[in-house]
C-alpha cells in the first residue's frame, strides 16, 4: 500500500551552505591541484567525499600542506587563524556564510564601543568559537543549560552596557527565554543591546519541521550526525513525542521503521543536499509499495 510521505518546507540546503558549496565546487573546476578547505566545508560527509572526488580536501593545519588556494568553511574562522592565513603565499576565498559574518561584524563593533558582548550558543560550535574571537577579551558565550540561567544566579557580567548576539542556528524559543532571564537576573545593567543574527531560513526550517511532526507516524531526520542544526531538528521531533530517526544516507533506512506507518515525515539540515533527499523518498518508497 502507498504510504503518504510529507517532505518539510525548507528541507536540505541553506542559503549559506548552497553559497559555500558553489563556491567550492566552482574552484575545483577551475583549479586542478592544491585546493584545500579548512576543515570540512560544511558538516556532511558526502558532500566532503564529492569535494575530495574533485581535487577538494579539508585540512586542519596547513604547515605541511602544498596549498595553492584555500577555502573557508560556512561556519567561518576565529579571527586570528583569517589574519595567520593572509601572511600564506596562497589564494585565500572566504566562503563564510553572510549571516555569520554579520556576526562576527557586530561583536567586533559592539567590543569597539566599549559593551561586553554576550553570545547565546554553543561554545564548542566552529561558528560561535569564530564569533567569539571577534568580540573582545570580555565577551562570553551563554547557553541555556549553563547553570546560572537554571538556577537564576547573577551571571557573570564585568560591564554594566552589553550587547547581545546569537549563533546563527539557534531556535528563537530558546534565545527569548535566556534573553528573558538575562533581563530579569539579579544584575544591574545600564544599557542592553539586542541584535538579531538568527539566520531565517534555520527559523522557518525548525517551524515547518515542527508541523510535519505533528501531523505524521514517524520522522526521517537527514543530515550529518556531527551537525548541529540537524540534531536540533531530530531533538525537536523527539520532544514532539513523534517517533524519530536521524539518518545520514538512505542506507541507513530500516523498512521496519517505515512499514507500520501511514504517513512518514522527512526533514534535512542545512548541509544535506538535494540528492541525498531525494534517494531517502525513493527508499522509503521502495519499502512501502
Amino acid at each position: 500500500m502507498q504510504k503518504n510521505i510529507v517532505l518539510a518546507e525548507g528541507a536540505g540546503f541553506c542559503f549559506g551552505v548552497k553559497r559555500a558549496i558553489d563556491i567550492a565546487f566552482d574552484v575545483a573546476q577551475k583549479h586542478k591541484d592544491g585546493v584545500f578547505t579548512l576543515g570540512p566545508i560544511i558538516h556532511n560527509p558526502q558532500v566532503v567525499e564529492r569535494l575530495k572526488d574533485l581535487g577538494v580536501y579539508p585540512v586542519d593545519e596547513i604547515s605541511q600542506k602544498t596549498i595553492k588556494t584555500l577555502i573557508i568553511r560556512a561556519h567561518g574562522i576565529p579571527k586570528e587563524k583569517f589574519n595567520e592565513l593572509k601572511q600564506l603565499d596562497c589564494e585565500i576565498i572566504d566562503a563564510t556564510c553572510p549571516f555569520v559574518k554579520k556576526a562576527q561584524n557586530l561583536a567586533e563593533k559592539l567590543a569597539s564601543e566599549g559593551y561586553q558582548v554576550l553570545i547565546i550558543g554553543d561554545r564548542e560550535h566552529p561558528e560561535v568559537k569564530g564569533i567569539f574571537s571577534y568580540a573582545g577579551e570580555k565577551a562570553i558565550v551563554i547557553n541555556h543549560a549553563d547553570n546560572e540561567l537554571k538556577e537564576s544566579k547573577k551571571i557573570p557580567i564585568l560591564n554594566k552596557k552589553i550587547g547581545i548576539i546569537q549563533q546563527t542556528t539557534q531556535p528563537m524559543s530558546k534565545v527569548k527565554e535566556i534573553m528573558n532571564k538575562i533581563i530579569n537576573s539579579l544584575n544591574e545593567f545600564e544599557e542592553i543591546r539586542i541584535f538579531n543574527t538568527l539566520c531565517n531560513f534555520t527559523s522557518r526550517r525548525l517551524e515547518a519541521t515542527e508541523k510535519v511532526a505533528k501531523e505524521v507516524d514517524v520522522m526521517i531526520v537527514v543530515g550529518g550526525k556531527n551537525s548541529a542544526n540537524t540534531t536540533q531538528l531530530a531533538n525537536l521531533c523527539r520532544k514532539i513525542g513523534v517517533k524519530t530517526y536521524h539518518i545520514e544516507d538512505a542506507q541507513e533506512i530500516d523498512k521496519k521503521w517505515v512499514n507500520s506507518a501511514k504517513k512518514i515525515g522527512v526533514t534535512a539540515g542545512a548541509s544535506t543536499p538535494q540528492w541525498i533527499i531525494d534517494e531517502v523518498i525513493d527508499k522509503i518508497k521502495k519499502f512501502t509499495n
